[in-house]
């Protein structure tokens, strides 16, 4: 399914709840038009300076059927050029097809972990793709997961991700002792200065904490082998955190004793260890409507490591002024808007149907909890009808704990969270 199609069933599943709402379909926007809103920026605190808006990208955020093809993921790979561009006959050579691939975990010289073996390929004990198969026939998981970046806001794709567990081959080295965090990285066209590192603490590998899925060694999307532009054959898939985490194209496993965290992205001024946020944005603004007619206006809601309660909308005069001290928008009329039910084709799987044994989801293949953390979540909302004038219309998320997007984290370096604004026109 391309994206114009994405749209068209997006359109399709919306639509039917502003018809039963009472909602003219001429009041219903077509997706796709948010770019045709004018949009301002609100900093995420006061001392913030207004920025550009990345505005949600349609890959990610689709209603039915739920999980983005592989061909509409969004793609922001880094090298020079991007590996997944290589020919073939190069891919083969650098050990990035499943027949070619090895992975090498090994201690760290520099602060070591104490390891009964290291797996090489100076000594032909790196792990190949068949072995790494044969672990997944006793441990292989898969999990919904949203891959999405931490400083922009919109997903890059929601997919059903598969593979071992990263614990399962740590334990291949007997770790001893003094072993406090996993590093990795994968293939940068043999460039120091491409390479792209992330890492974690040993214990969120070993275990996983608030009925969280595992960190995987990921070698299928959607029931499908990974492709090279997704990064395969095999990457890291971290199921709480932004897509920095889940490195594409691994070669290098490092089990060290380093009390901190190394990641590449940490170099430039990010929060590594920040996981998903919850947070709310418009797909459909108003569509030229008019006075004295009700307004349809839907979006989705990202699903963070916090859960998701409730989404809201607001509307106010744009010629209002706001209240000083203020910068959350908290004393907007907020009023609840409708969280879409689970879909009924889940999309870009065999069937439209989620395997057995899927995280989060129960023996007949249904959520065991909707929303669900970590993935998309779809809403609407019909507004009352307003006189002729120019206004904003704002949407913000409630999270499983109570707070208010953009809280508890309104740090732009941890994760997109800011509350937009967008200001439409109703005409007389």
């Amino acid at each position: 399914m391309n994206g114009d199609d994405f749209l068209a069933e997006h359109a399709r599943l919306t639509r039917r709840f502003f018809l039963q709402a009472g909602v003219a379909a001429a009041a219903i926007a077509p997706f796709g038009t948010v770019a045709a809103a004018e949009t301002e920026a609100k900093g995420e605190n006061k001392n913030d300076r207004p920025a550009p808006r990345a505005k949600p990208e349609k890959a990610g955020a689709r209603g039915e059927p739920y999980f983005t093809p592989t061909e509409d993921f969004r793609d922001v790979s880094r090298g020079k050029p991007v590996p997944h561009s290589l020919p073939e006959e190069k891919l083969r050579e650098v050990g990035l097809t499943r027949d070619t691939w090895r992975l090498e975990v090994i201690s760290d010289p520099d602060k070591p972990a104490k390891l009964g073996k290291q797996l090489t390929r100076a000594d032909d004990t790196a792990l190949d793709f068949a072995a790494l198969l044969k672990l997944g026939e006793r441990h292989s998981v898969r999990f919904p997961k949203v891959m999405t970046c931490l400083n922009i806001g919109c997903p890059l794709g929601m997919g059903l991700w598969e593979g071992v567990p990263l614990r399962e081959v740590a334990w291949l080295t007997k770790p001893r002792e003094d072993l406090r965090r996993v590093f990795y990285w994968g293939y940068h066209n043999d460039d120091p200065k491409q390479m792209f590192r992330s890492s974690l603490p040993i214990g969120r590998v070993l275990e996983d904490p608030y009925d969280l899925p595992p960190v995987i060694l990921c070698y299928k999307l959607n029931g499908q082998w990974l492709d090279a532009e997704r990064g395969g054959p095999v990457r890291i898939v971290v199921p709480e955190a932004y897509g920095f985490k889940s490195i594409k194209w691994l070669t290098h496993l490092v089990l060290s004793n380093i009390a901190h965290a190394n990641d590449t992205y940490g170099e430039q001024n990010n929060d590594v260890d920040s996981p998903l946020k919850t947070f709310a944005a418009v797909l459909a603004p108003p569509a030229d409507p008019k006075a004295g007619e009700k307004i349809a206006v839907s979006g989705y809601a990202q699903v963070g490591i916090s859960g998701l309660t409730k989404v809201q909308v607001s509307v106010e005069p744009a010629d209002k002024p706001r209240p000083e001290g203020d910068p959350y928008f908290t004393t907007a009329p907020w009023v609840d808007a409708e969280l879409l039910p689970a879909p009924t084709d889940w999309g870009a799987l065999d069937g439209g149907r989620i395997p057995p044994q899927t995280h989060g989801f129960d023996s007949s293949g249904r959520p065991k909890h909707w929303p669900l953390r970590l993935t998309n979540a779809h809403w609407t909302a019909v507004l009352p009808a307003l006189p002729a004038g120019k206004y904003v219309l704002r949407s913000r998320t409630i999270d499983e704990k109570g707070h208010a997007q953009p809280l508890p984290r309104p740090f732009r370096k941890s994760g997109h969270a800011a509350i937009e604004s967008i200001t439409f026109t109703v005409k007389a």
